[in-house]
Formats: C-alpha cells, sequence, structure tokens
C-alpha cells in the first residue's frame, strides 16, 4: 500500500500533500496543549508499533504480498489525531531511510493510510464500543473490527488513487504517464488481497492488543476520547512510565520477530520498480496479479523519471553492507526503533520541562 514515486502524477501528490498537511496542522493544534503530558511518548510508541508491523508481510492472492498497519490499536488509546501522527511519522521514516514508499507520494500515503485509516478505526470503533465497559469482550471486537475497516478503507482510496492515473495522465497515443492500471483493474487487485488475508491480520493484531492491555493496562483504552479533547486519565495515569515500558517491551519483542516479515516471497501490487516492469519474469507474475492484464510494454514515463528521485539509504531494508538478508532485516528494524526510542525520551525531556517555560511566560 505504500504508493512509490512515479506511480502518481506530480498534481496528484501535491493535492494529496495539501490534503495530509491540512491533517497534521489540525492534529498538531488540537494536542498542543497536551505537549507536557504523555502525548509525546505514547505517540513515539505507537508509531514504533506501527512501524515494525508494516515489517511482516503476508502472502495475497496472485503472488502479492500485504501488511497490516497498526492503526487500529493506536486509534483506540491516542485518538484519531494522535493516531495519524504517529502513522504518518512512521511513514516518513520509512520512506527516507528504507524507500518503503515513495519522497513525492509520502502525503498520499499519510491521507490514505495515517487520515483515512485513522478516522475510519475511530468511527467504528466508537459505534461498536459504546456504552461497553473497558474490560468487556465487545471492546475486543470493536478493535478487530475497526482494524479490519480502517485497512480495508485505505487500501480502497490507494486503489482509486491508481486507477484514476491512466485516465487523467496519458500521452498523445493513450500511454499511462503514471500508474499503467485503470481503476477496473486496480481495485479488485488491491482489495481482494486486503479484504481477505492483510485485513484479518490487522483484525487479529488490533483485537490482540486491546485483550493485552485490558490485562496490562486498563488505563490506556479510556484514551479513545482522543488526546484533542481531554487529558483524562490516560495522559495523567500517575503509573505512564510503567506502562510505557510495557508498551517498549511488546514493540521489541515484535522487532526481534521481523525478520519473519520476508518469508512472504513477492512485490506489494503497485510497488513494481522499472526494473520489475520490464523483467519478463516478473512481468508474467504482475500480469497474474493485476487480472490477466498484462502491463505496460515500456515503463511509463513517469515512474521512468521520478523513480530515482531520492534513494534511500537502506533500500528494502537491506543495508549493503550486510551479507545477510535476515540479519539486515532485523538491523533495519532496530534502527526504526531505536529512533522512535530517542524520539520518546528527547519527548520525556520536553514534557518535563515544558510546564516551567508555560509558567515563565
Amino acid at each position: 500500500m505504500h504508493i512509490p514515486d512515479g506511480y502518481l502524477s506530480p498534481s496528484t501528490c501535491a493535492t494529496l500533500y495539501l490534503f495530509a498537511a491540512s491533517g497534521w496542522y489540525a492534529a498538531l493544534k488540537r494536542i498542543k496543549q497536551l505537549l507536557a503530558t504523555r502525548a509525546i511518548p505514547l505517540i513515539s510508541v505507537f508509531a514504533a508499533f506501527s512501524f515494525v508491523v508494516m515489517m511482516f508481510n503476508v502472502p495475497l492472492p496472485g503472488g502479492t504480498t500485504g501488511h497490516a498497519l497498526g492503526v487500529g490499536v493506536a486509534v483506540i488509546v491516542l485518538g484519531p489525531w494522535g493516531s495519524m501522527l504517529a502513522i504518518s511519522i512512521a511513514l516518513a521514516i520509512q520512506a527516507l531511510f528504507f524507500g518503503d514508499g515513495g519522497i513525492t507520494t509520502l502525503g498520499a500515503n499519510c491521507f490514505n493510510m495515517a487520515i483515512v485509516g485513522s478516522f475510519t478505526a475511530y468511527a467504528v470503533y466508537r459505534m461498536i464500543a459504546a456504552n461497553s465497559q473497558l474490560n468487556s469482550r465487545r471492546r475486543v471486537l470493536a478493535g478487530a473490527v475497526a482494524g479490519y475497516v480502517s485497512i480495508n478503507a485505505a487500501a480502497f482510496v490507494t486503489a482509486i488513487e491508481f486507477g484514476i492515473q491512466p485516465t487523467l495522465f496519458h500521452d498523445a497515443s493513450g500511454t499511462p504517464l503514471y500508474a499503467p492500471y485503470p481503476l477496473h483493474v486496480a481495485i479488485p487487485a488491491m482489495m481482494i488481497g486486503h479484504l481477505t488475508f492483510a485485513g484479518l491480520a490487522e483484525a487479529a493484531i488490533s483485537a490482540g492488543m486491546v485483550s493485552y492491555l485490558q490485562q496490562a493496562d486498563l488505563g490506556l483504552l479510556r484514551g479513545v476520547g482522543g488526546l484533542a479533547q481531554t487529558a483524562g486519565p490516560t495522559i495523567a495515569d500517575p503509573h505512564a512510565e510503567r506502562s510505557q515500558r510495557r508498551l517498549w517491551w511488546a514493540v521489541a519483542l515484535l522487532m526481534l520477530c521481523t525478520p519473519l516479515g520476508i518469508l512472504a516471497a513477492g512485490t506489494a501490487w503497485g510497488e513494481w520498480s522499472s526494473a520489475d516492469l520490464m523483467n519478463p519474469h516478473t512481468q508474467e507474475q504482475i500480469g497474474a496479479a493485476s487480472g490477466n492484464h498484462a502491463p505496460p510494454s515500456s515503463v511509463p514515463a513517469g515512474i521512468q523519471k521520478l523513480s530515482t528521485l531520492w534513494t534511500a539509504p537502506f533500500p528494502g531494508y537491506a543495508p549493503r553492507f550486510i551479507k545477510s538478508p535476515v540479519f539486515g532485516y532485523l538491523l533495519s528494524a532496530m534502527f526504526g526503533v531505536g529512533f522512535f526510542v530517542l524520539a520518546s525520551l528527547v519527548g520525556g525531556v520536553i514534557a518535563r520541562k515544558w510546564p516551567r517555560r508555560t509558567l515563565r511566560s
């Protein structure tokens, strides 16, 4: 679901950057009064959680792969605005350091997964979990359904963005300049895999985390009201540091298991490189994953031009100086999680000093 550079036109990218930036601004404005609380450390830990979860690829029909997002549980704890920031930060780190998603398309990826995913999960969870006890089984069900619906909503919006490109942007002969497949190909190709395996993976992760929090830290589940609306028990809990340590241990355990994520062979639909589009073997796989519609005979001009715009330091979660793919993948996970740990520590320092600055001003 990470759209690479070159698959969307510059005007599409600019429009979706504007939408994403509007969401980021609104989120920061709504939680700015809570910067002296648990907001920053919790956003960091759920950004790390989402980053790690997205490294677990699952096989999808047609020989492609997909992954969960971790957006369901992020919304339940952080509310939609905090979740939006957490998922966006994870996506930015993936694009900048690992080439997972493009730089020009970062706004689109954040809009799809962080904004659409967060608000969809929030609406579904609130609807199902309304008036239920925090430790009720209905909360677990609500988390599962929220996760399932949110990832499919994000996938559907992504499919539309892919599918409108050939209609709106093509050369004089009708050859697509960017993403090559129209709506009637892109929507089923994206949705079949997400309605089945990827959606179920997101549902299982969301339900599992809600069940875990019901046992480990029930107070975190009070965060569904959203960080923007109230500091509430979730933010002011005197056991905050203990709760965050438990969450970090859960992320660390997942991180150690990330090499399992490379067991699923195949590229995610719509994330093919220029070399993939020109390779006869992968062309056959692309066609099979696209409803037996053959890919273009040549690389679309936009993909060819924009795909080399940014070279990530560790492309494909495979540092060049590491020969072992398994260890390279694990090292990439450790690097990403380490970044978020550092952000959490810095955020904690800022949180402790913020009230003093506020009083002085």
